[in-house]
Protein backbone atom coordinates (compact mmCIF):
# COMPACT_ATOMS: atom_id res chain seq x y z
CA UNK A 1 0.00 0.00 0.00
CA UNK A 2 2.85 2.38 0.88
CA UNK A 3 4.51 1.65 -2.47
CA UNK A 4 1.28 2.44 -4.33
CA UNK A 5 0.95 5.79 -2.54
CA UNK A 6 4.57 6.59 -3.28
CA UNK A 7 4.09 5.69 -6.94
CA UNK A 8 0.93 7.82 -7.22
CA UNK A 9 2.68 10.74 -5.51
CA UNK A 10 5.67 10.40 -7.85
CA UNK A 11 3.44 10.27 -10.95
CA UNK A 12 1.43 13.32 -9.82
CA UNK A 13 4.64 15.22 -9.08
CA UNK A 14 6.07 14.31 -12.50
CA UNK A 15 2.89 15.35 -14.31
CA UNK A 16 2.55 18.62 -12.43
CA UNK A 17 6.11 19.66 -13.21
CA UNK A 18 5.88 19.28 -16.98
CA UNK A 19 5.16 22.34 -19.09
CA UNK A 20 5.47 23.45 -22.68
CA UNK A 21 7.28 26.55 -23.80
CA UNK A 22 8.09 27.90 -27.25
CA UNK A 23 10.63 30.63 -28.02
CA UNK A 24 13.82 31.24 -29.95
CA UNK A 25 16.37 28.67 -28.84
CA UNK A 26 19.31 29.78 -26.71
CA UNK A 27 22.60 30.29 -28.54
CA UNK A 28 24.73 27.19 -28.80
CA UNK A 29 27.89 29.21 -29.44
CA UNK A 30 29.12 32.80 -29.09
CA UNK A 31 28.19 33.72 -32.63
CA UNK A 32 26.99 31.97 -35.75
CA UNK A 33 27.15 34.03 -38.93
CA UNK A 34 24.31 32.79 -41.13
CA UNK A 35 25.12 31.67 -44.67
CA UNK A 36 22.86 30.54 -47.48
CA UNK A 37 25.15 27.85 -48.94
CA UNK A 38 25.27 24.79 -46.67
CA UNK A 39 28.33 23.13 -48.25
CA UNK A 40 30.80 24.76 -45.83
CA UNK A 41 28.43 25.39 -42.94
CA UNK A 42 27.08 23.81 -39.80
CA UNK A 43 23.30 23.90 -39.20
CA UNK A 44 22.49 25.78 -35.96
CA UNK A 45 19.19 27.43 -34.88
CA UNK A 46 17.55 27.38 -38.29
CA UNK A 47 20.45 28.68 -40.40
CA UNK A 48 23.78 27.33 -41.58
CA UNK A 49 26.80 28.91 -39.88
CA UNK A 50 29.94 30.18 -41.56
CA UNK A 51 33.29 28.99 -40.27
CA UNK A 52 34.08 31.48 -37.45
CA UNK A 53 37.54 32.05 -38.93
CA UNK A 54 35.88 33.42 -42.09
CA UNK A 55 33.56 35.89 -40.32
CA UNK A 56 34.06 39.56 -41.24
CA UNK A 57 32.99 42.88 -39.72
CA UNK A 58 30.37 43.22 -42.49
CA UNK A 59 28.58 40.18 -41.05
CA UNK A 60 27.89 42.18 -37.88
CA UNK A 61 26.90 45.55 -39.32
CA UNK A 62 24.03 47.06 -41.28
CA UNK A 63 23.93 50.44 -42.98
CA UNK A 64 20.49 51.82 -43.61
CA UNK A 65 18.74 52.66 -40.35
CA UNK A 66 19.73 56.27 -40.97
CA UNK A 67 17.83 56.35 -44.28
CA UNK A 68 14.17 57.42 -44.05
CA UNK A 69 11.69 54.93 -45.48
CA UNK A 70 9.11 55.88 -48.11
CA UNK A 71 5.93 56.90 -46.28
CA UNK A 72 3.96 58.06 -49.33
CA UNK A 73 1.56 55.13 -49.18
CA UNK A 74 -2.00 54.66 -47.90
CA UNK A 75 -0.96 53.97 -44.31
CA UNK A 76 1.69 56.69 -44.12
CA UNK A 77 4.34 54.45 -42.62
CA UNK A 78 7.27 52.26 -43.58
CA UNK A 79 9.12 49.56 -41.64
CA UNK A 80 12.81 48.86 -42.29
CA UNK A 81 13.48 45.53 -40.61
CA UNK A 82 17.02 44.44 -39.75
CA UNK A 83 16.89 40.72 -39.10
CA UNK A 84 19.18 37.75 -39.63
CA UNK A 85 18.59 37.90 -43.40
CA UNK A 86 19.99 41.45 -43.61
CA UNK A 87 22.67 41.11 -40.92
CA UNK A 88 23.89 37.49 -40.78
CA UNK A 89 25.72 38.05 -37.48
CA UNK A 90 22.35 38.30 -35.69
CA UNK A 91 21.85 34.56 -36.15
CA UNK A 92 21.41 32.79 -32.78
CA UNK A 93 21.34 36.09 -30.85
CA UNK A 94 17.53 36.16 -30.75
CA UNK A 95 17.18 39.86 -31.62
CA UNK A 96 16.23 42.11 -34.52
CA UNK A 97 15.82 45.85 -35.01
CA UNK A 98 13.29 47.87 -36.94
CA UNK A 99 13.15 51.49 -38.04
CA UNK A 100 9.57 52.71 -38.37
CA UNK A 101 8.98 55.91 -40.32
CA UNK A 102 5.70 57.79 -39.99
CA UNK A 103 4.38 60.57 -42.22
CA UNK A 104 2.30 63.24 -40.45
CA UNK A 105 -0.93 61.53 -39.36
CA UNK A 106 0.47 58.25 -40.61
CA UNK A 107 0.34 55.07 -38.65
CA UNK A 108 -0.85 51.56 -38.59
CA UNK A 109 -1.39 48.56 -36.39
CA UNK A 110 1.54 46.23 -35.82
CA UNK A 111 1.96 43.23 -33.56
CA UNK A 112 5.18 43.62 -31.58
CA UNK A 113 4.83 41.70 -28.30
CA UNK A 114 3.58 38.20 -28.80
CA UNK A 115 -0.17 38.42 -29.27
CA UNK A 116 -0.55 42.07 -28.21
CA UNK A 117 -1.77 44.55 -30.84
CA UNK A 118 -0.14 47.99 -30.81
CA UNK A 119 -1.18 51.07 -32.73
CA UNK A 120 1.30 53.75 -33.72
CA UNK A 121 0.16 57.08 -35.08
CA UNK A 122 2.11 60.28 -35.74
CA UNK A 123 0.03 63.19 -34.41
CA UNK A 124 2.76 65.71 -35.27
CA UNK A 125 3.10 68.02 -38.26
CA UNK A 126 6.44 66.54 -39.42
CA UNK A 127 7.74 63.06 -40.12
CA UNK A 128 8.52 60.89 -37.10
CA UNK A 129 10.75 57.87 -36.62
CA UNK A 130 10.87 55.05 -34.07
CA UNK A 131 13.56 52.44 -33.49
CA UNK A 132 12.30 49.16 -32.11
CA UNK A 133 14.23 46.26 -30.60
CA UNK A 134 12.55 42.89 -31.08
CA UNK A 135 13.19 39.71 -29.14
CA UNK A 136 13.34 37.35 -32.11
CA UNK A 137 15.89 36.88 -34.86
CA UNK A 138 13.10 36.75 -37.46
CA UNK A 139 10.00 38.52 -36.09
CA UNK A 140 6.73 38.78 -37.93
CA UNK A 141 4.73 41.91 -38.63
CA UNK A 142 1.01 41.82 -39.22
CA UNK A 143 -0.90 44.79 -40.55
CA UNK A 144 -4.43 44.12 -39.34
CA UNK A 145 -6.27 45.78 -42.25
CA UNK A 146 -4.22 43.81 -44.78
CA UNK A 147 -4.86 40.55 -42.95
CA UNK A 148 -8.61 41.12 -42.68
CA UNK A 149 -9.59 42.93 -45.88
CA UNK A 150 -6.67 42.12 -48.18
CA UNK A 151 -6.31 38.41 -47.48
CA UNK A 152 -5.89 35.95 -50.32
CA UNK A 153 -8.20 34.08 -50.59
CA UNK A 154 -10.59 36.74 -49.29
CA UNK A 155 -12.55 36.23 -46.10
CA UNK A 156 -16.25 35.71 -46.78
CA UNK A 157 -17.95 39.16 -46.75
CA UNK A 158 -20.84 37.75 -44.70
CA UNK A 159 -18.42 36.86 -41.91
CA UNK A 160 -16.83 40.33 -41.95
CA UNK A 161 -20.25 42.02 -42.08
CA UNK A 162 -21.25 40.26 -38.87
CA UNK A 163 -17.86 40.68 -37.18
CA UNK A 164 -17.63 44.44 -37.80
CA UNK A 165 -21.39 45.07 -37.75
CA UNK A 166 -21.32 47.12 -40.94
CA UNK A 167 -23.22 46.99 -44.21
CA UNK A 168 -22.03 44.37 -46.70
CA UNK A 169 -21.34 47.15 -49.25
CA UNK A 170 -18.75 48.61 -46.85
CA UNK A 171 -17.00 45.24 -46.58
CA UNK A 172 -17.08 44.75 -50.36
CA UNK A 173 -15.62 48.23 -50.86
CA UNK A 174 -12.81 47.59 -48.37
CA UNK A 175 -11.97 44.23 -49.91
CA UNK A 176 -11.64 45.83 -53.35
CA UNK A 177 -9.14 48.42 -52.11
CA UNK A 178 -5.45 47.88 -52.91
CA UNK A 179 -3.77 46.93 -49.62
CA UNK A 180 -0.14 47.98 -49.39
CA UNK A 181 2.71 46.14 -47.74
CA UNK A 182 4.54 48.79 -45.71
CA UNK A 183 7.42 46.62 -44.53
Amino acid sequence: MQQARSLVAFVLLALSSTFASAFDPSPLQDFCVAIKDPKDGVFVNGKFCRDPMLATANDFSFSGLNIPGNTSNKVGSNVTLVNVDKMPGLNTLGISLARIDFAPYGGDVFVFPIGLIHFQFNIGQTNAVAISGLSSQNPGVITIANAVFGSNPPINPDVLTKAFQVDKNVVNYLQKEFWVNNH
